[in-house]
């Protein structure tokens, strides 16, 4: 058996040999309207809840909303290929045809777009469509699909 503190990757497996899926706790200043949003805008299903706090599967990821009275969201941004990306921000890796369905969708649900859909780093290693928006507490999402998906992680 290999020492884990030498290896280069962490062994972070799922049930029954699936990728691991990511948590994420959220802060939102209000439930409701974060409802409508990840329920209805951005079609999550709803898992779990209580008073202060609603699970909602992201794209087979757990996400949690929970309330923090005064929140208000992106603390900043980065220069990145000449946009200010929000930060922090988080969002979920699609192909580029389920990115072009659900820029349509979020376009007809008026969502108003931080960056609009684009292509980031065309024709170089990492090309890929990206959008950017705020969901109604300021918590910045990115939505992005690689040209080639091999590439996610090429330097």
């Amino acid at each position: 058996m290999s020492d884990p503190m030498t290896r280069t990757n962490a062994d972070l497996a799922g049930h029954h040999g699936e990728r691991a899926r990511f948590h994420l706790a959220i802060p939102v200043n209000d439930l409701a309207a974060a409802a409508a949003f990840y329920g209805t805008t951005l079609g999550c299903e709803r898992g779990r809840q209580a008073e202060l706090w609603i699970d909602w599967n992201l794209g087979g990821h757990q996400l949690v909303t929970h309330v923090v009275d005064g929140w208000t969201g992106v603390a900043g941004s980065n220069p990145v290929d000449g946009s200010d990306v929000p930060v922090p921000h988080f969002g979920v890796l699609m192909t580029p045809e389920a990115f072009a369905v659900f820029a349509e969708r979020l376009k007809a649900a008026q969502v108003s777009f931080v960056i609009e859909p684009t292509v980031r780093f065309a024709g170089q290693v990492g090309e890929q469509h990206t959008m950017f928006f705020l969901d109604p507490s300021g918590n910045a999402l990115e939505f992005k699909a690689f040209a080639d998906d091999t590439q996610v992680f090429a330097r």
